[in-house]
């Protein structure tokens, strides 16, 4: 049995694989690298089947952020043109949401802008949209910066479901890409959602100066977190930024880098978030194939993703199905949000 098949039945049978041997793997990658993909995706029906999970995401405040994040267009430290405007009303973020049932996401995010929330007023309004989302049977999730455990209790009382925090990138890298918070800050905030008892997103973004190991080392921390999502992104070089010249990864090193996190988070979702399109071009549908058991659909913070039908057909090209289907949402429940004899985008697949 060689190093593939062996690492691929230990991940299924003892959850995983360790650092050297991810690094092993990827090194093989360099020769084999659609064995290793074939791998990674058995691994991933095993744990995942054959269903894969879209999610969508509202910008609902825009840029004035006070982190230096070397990569991210809504931070004030770097001029990139990037609109800013204060907290969505629940109207907006609603039909935000709409938008994406009609679509067949099974999650929706509320994401803000900045170290945290601040006010009371801005509170409010992200709990009363909370409740929209859930009235039109989707998962609501939130990703509104630092948090502590009463702030994340307060959020499970009001229906989330989950909170999504990224580290962005190994411990051991991160001061070059921020220098304005702690890591640690970032660790404490998944584990207060944790400890409120909402499921928690963490991942990272790829392709900003660091290396295999940086990577492997990512996952292995979220590993030891728990995470319920892992989601990846890819840079996409924004003009202002620090990283604006950065080289793009080639496409290949991408794949074998989601194969190898699905090698050492066997059992997690998966998730292909922002610069997916640009990045994997043509071999997008190998994102799949190499683990991701999980899609990112439409349009990002601020920058553009493409049409969800897409994402669907693609999906069924590869023989797979999503876990909610796209069908006409009941605007009954919409408005009101109780139930009624209409079919609506929460149906499940029989």
């Amino acid at each position: 049995m060689d190093i593939i098949d062996k690492l691929k039945d230990q991940a299924v049978k003892k959850g995983g694989t360790n650092a050297n041997e991810a690094l092993a793997l990827f090194i093989e990658g360099a020769s084999r690298p659609f064995r290793i993909l074939a791998a990674a995706s058995e691994i991933r029906e095993h744990f995942k089947g054959r269903e894969i999970i879209l999610c969508g995401i509202v910008n609902a405040k825009s840029g004035k952020c006070s982190e230096d994040c070397s990569f991210c267009a809504q931070s004030s430290h770097y001029a990139t043109g990037t609109s800013s405007y204060p907290l969505k009303s629940v109207a907006k973020i609603g039909a935000a949401a709409e938008e994406a049932a009609r679509s067949g996401a099974e999650m929706f995010g509320i994401v803000t802008s900045g170290k945290t929330v601040k006010t009371k007023k801005e509170w409010s309004e992200i709990f009363r949209a909370i409740g929209e989302i859930r009235k039109l049977g989707l998962q609501p999730c939130a990703s509104l910066g630092i948090i502590d455990t009463q702030k994340a209790r307060d959020l499970k009382d009001a229906g989330l479901y989950r909170y999504h925090h990224n580290l962005e990138t190994s411990r051991s890298f991160f001061p070059a890409i921020c220098t304005t918070h702690a890591y640690d800050e970032d660790v404490k905030t998944v584990q207060a959602a944790q400890e409120a008892g909402l499921t928690v997103c963490s991942g990272g973004i790829i392709g900003l100066g660091e290396g295999i190991t940086h990577r492997i080392e990512l996952a292995q921390t979220l590993r030891e977190l728990d995470v319920d999502s892992v989601p990846l992104n890819i840079l996409t070089p924004i003009k202002g930024t620090p990283l604006a010249r950065r080289e793009p990864l080639p496409p290949l090193e991408i794949l074998l880098t989601i194969a190898i996190f699905r090698f050492l988070l066997p059992d997690r979702d998966i998730k292909l978030c922002g610069g997916k399109e640009k990045n994997l071009r043509q071999l997008l549908p190998f994102a799949i194939m190499a683990g991701a058991n999980s899609l990112m659909t439409g349009n990002y913070l601020t920058t553009a993703g493409r049409e969800n039908a897409l994402d669907q057909e693609m999906i069924a090209d590869l023989g797979l199905k999503t876990t909610r289907e796209a069908k006409p949402l009941c605007s009954c429940a919409a408005k009101t949000g109780k139930t009624c004899g209409h079919k609506t985008a929460t149906s499940k697949k029989k």
